[in-house]
């Protein structure tokens, strides 16, 4: 793979640009421990994770639907009856969550060479909150309210083939997790570049666990940046 080769990146927006992990774990916290219950994050992300992958995989409801069915759960998991207003916790916090360090630089750098698109699970509205502090606009964003899907299903990536319009070796994929974005990617014909970014829950991240080989891997998405913005580039897969 050469960078010649690449005229457009596509990204996972929560997990990859956006510190979800942390914007989670700081809304959550607060309102179990108003109740009483002293909650720690592996414990939080652990729900988040398993309800959220249940609920996707049912016919399709928005993620502010999910949001609010996730938080419903904490209120069942932890023992404590939440307010409605509790319960819009999350979806209200999403323009909180905050960017990686290296995300806001990192995309500027390589809006200068690259076309940059989003592909998340997420409602129109939602990622427009949350577009404010990335930096940039996006030439294209798809969302799972425009494709009636979830990853890992194929409708975000078929989509974004169909509006990119170029070939499959003119774009890599970007993204943290391995189950909802690298799965599926590669099932469809995508390059991939894995984000490996640090986890409460190990490797995997705040998905089901997945078994795939990215055609890049980095540290982060500044390291990625050096290499996707370097005159030699030419990498096969590393571990």
């Amino acid at each position: 793979m050469q960078t010649k080769e690449i005229t457009d990146l596509t990204f996972d927006c929560y997990g990859t640009l956006i510190d979800w992990e942390r914007g989670i774990v700081e809304t959550v916290i607060p309102i179990l421990r108003n109740h009483g219950v002293e909650a720690i994050a592996r414990d939080i992300l652990e729900v988040y994770r398993d309800v959220e992958a249940l609920v996707e995989m049912a016919p399709y409801s928005t993620y502010a639907e999910v949001l609010r069915r996730i938080m419903e759960e904490f209120g069942r998991h932890f023992g404590v009856p939440l307010a409605l207003s509790e319960e819009h916790a999350l979806i209200d916090s999403i323009g909180n969550w905050p960017p990686f360090k290296d995300t806001v630089s990192s995309l500027r750098r390589l809006h200068q060479s690259f076309r940059l698109s989003i592909v998340s699970n997420v409602d129109d509205e939602l990622f427009a909150r949350t577009q404010r502090c990335l930096g940039i606009e996006f030439d294209q964003i798809i969302t799972s309210q425009q494709v009636r899907s979830y990853k890992p299903a194929h409708g975000h990536f078929e989509e974004a083939i169909r509006r990119l319009a170029v070939p499959k070796k003119s774009i890599l994929h970007v993204a943290q997790s391995l189950y909802h974005d690298h799965v599926p990617a590669k099932e469809i014909g995508l390059r991939t570049a894995w984000i490996k970014r640090t986890s409460v829950l190990g490797r995997n991240g705040l998905a089901p666990s997945a078994e795939v080989a990215p055609d890049i891997t980095a540290q982060s998405l500044g390291e990625l940046t050096d290499v996707l913005m370097s005159d030699i580039f030419n990498i096969a897969a590393r571990p």
